[in-house]
C-alpha cells in the first residue's frame, strides 16, 4: 500500500547506490517502492556533494554508504528528511548529533556484517601469513623457478597469539575463530568482556606478545590514527598487522615505515584512506602489504540483509515508529 505523508503526497526515498536483488519480486527495491516513490542514483560513482544535497531537498528517507558525507551542508535544505538510513555498520561519515538535533533518525545494519567481515579477516591473516600475494605475484612474473626447501617461507599460525584491538562482535567472531587454530588470544578494550574467548589485556602487553594483531575499532575523534609509529614499534618485528575496521584507523604513512624498516612483517588492509586508493600510493608498491577494496561485508547474503534492515528502518520511520537499528550516541 503507498503511504501518504501529512500533505498527501507519497513520500520519496533516495538510495545511493542500486541495491541487491534490484527490483525482483521480494527484493529490498521493491519492497519500498510498494509504499514510496523510490529514486535509485543510476551510476556505479555515488552522487557528488551538491548532487546528494539537491536529491535530500525532496527526500523522506535516505540509503547512505561510507561514500556519502552528511553534514550540515549536506542536510541544509533537507526539510522533508526522517531518515538516514545507513547501509553498514560504521556510520562515521554522519553527523548523527545534528540529525538528532533535526528530529532525523539514523540507523545501520548491524550484525548481519560480522561473519562476513570475521571471515575476510581471517582471509587477510592467512593471506599474509602464508605470503600467498606475493607467491602470486611471483607466478605471475616467471619468478617461479624448482622446488626448494627455503624458498616463499611463512609463518605457522596454530599455537601462536592473536591480538584483538576492539572486542566488539566482529573483535569477538576473529577470535573465536582462532580457537579453531590452538591460538592464545589477547583482547584490549575499555573492560573485560565475560563472554569474550581470550584474556583481556592492556595494548602494551597485546603488541609486545602478539604474533597477529587484528584491529576492529570504531572511528571517531579518539581513535584516529589510533595505529601509529608507537603503535607499530611496540609490535614484534615478525608480527603482522590486519585492519578490517575503518582506514582512518591508521597511520599510513607509519605504516609503510614500519613495513620498509623491518619494524613489522607484513600488512593486510581491507580500508585505507581515502578509498579507493590511488595506484601510485606508497602502501600499493610493498610486496608485504596486501590492499583488498573494503570488501569486508561482500557476500550476497551479507549485503541482501543489511538492504533489508535499511529498508526494515525506512518503512517504520515513515510510518511512525521508532526504528530498532536507530544509531543512539
Amino acid at each position: 500500500m503507498v503511504q501518504e505523508d501529512a500533505s498527501g503526497n507519497t513520500p520519496v526515498v533516495f538510495v545511493t547506490r542500486m541495491l541487491p536483488g534490484h527490483l525482483n519480486p521480494g527484493s529490498p527495491l521493491d519492497r519500498l517502492s510498494q509504499s514510496f516513490n523510490v529514486d535509485v542514483w543510476p551510476d556505479e560513482k555515488p552522487p557528488t556533494a551538491e548532487e546528494f544535497r539537491k536529491k535530500l531537498r525532496t527526500a523522506s528517507a535516505v540509503v547512505t554508504t561510507i561514500a556519502e558525507t552528511v553534514d550540515d551542508k549536506a542536510l541544509e535544505d533537507a526539510s522533508h528528511l526522517k531518515v538516514i538510513a545507513q547501509l553498514g555498520v560504521g556510520y562515521d561519515n554522519i553527523d548523527v548529533a545534528l540529525c538528532n538535533s533535526k528530529g532525523i533518525f539514523v540507523t545501520n545494519t548491524p550484525d548481519v556484517v560480522t561473519d562476513a567481515t570475521a571471515d575476510l579477516t581471517w582471509a587477510l591473516l592467512l593471506a599474509a601469513t602464508r605470503r600467498i600475494k606475493e607467491a602470486n605475484d611471483a607466478i605471475r612474473t616467471s619468478k617461479w623457478g624448482p622446488w626448494h626447501p627455503s624458498w616463499m617461507l611463512g609463518q605457522s599460525i596454530k599455537g601462536k597469539t592473536l591480538g584483538i584491538v576492539g572486542p566488539g562482535r566482529i573483535g569477538q567472531a576473529v577470535a573465536e575463530r582462532a580457537q579453531g587454530f590452538r591460538m592464545k588470544i589477547l583482547y584490549h578494550g575499555t573492560r573485560p568482556k565475560d563472554a569474550f574467548p581470550g584474556s583481556f589485556s592492556s595494548l602494551e602487553a597485546l603488541l609486545s606478545e602478539s604474533d597477529f594483531v587484528s584491529v576492529h575499532l570504531p572511528l571517531n575523534a579518539s581513535t584516529t590514527e589510533y595505529c601509529d609509529r608507537n603503535f607499530f614499534g611496540a609490535m614484534k618485528p615478525t608480527g603482522i598487522f590486519i585492519n578490517t575496521g575503518r582506514g582512518g584507523l591508521v597511520n599510513q604513512s607509519d605504516l609503510h615505515y614500519a613495513l620498509t624498516n623491518n619494524v613489522i612483517t607484513a600488512a593486510a588492509l581491507d580500508v585505507t584512506t581515502p578509498e579507493p586508493l590511488p595506484a601510485t600510493h606508497e602502501l600499493m608498491t610493498l610486496p608485504n602489504c596486501m590492499i583488498t577494496p573494503h570488501i569486508g561485508s561482500a557476500t550476497h547474503e551479507a549485503r541482501l540483509e543489511m538492504a533489508n534492515m535499511a529498508v526494515d528502518s525506512i518503512i517504520e520511520s515513515l510510518q511512525g515508529g521508532t526504528p530498532a537499528t536507530k544509531v543512539t550516541l
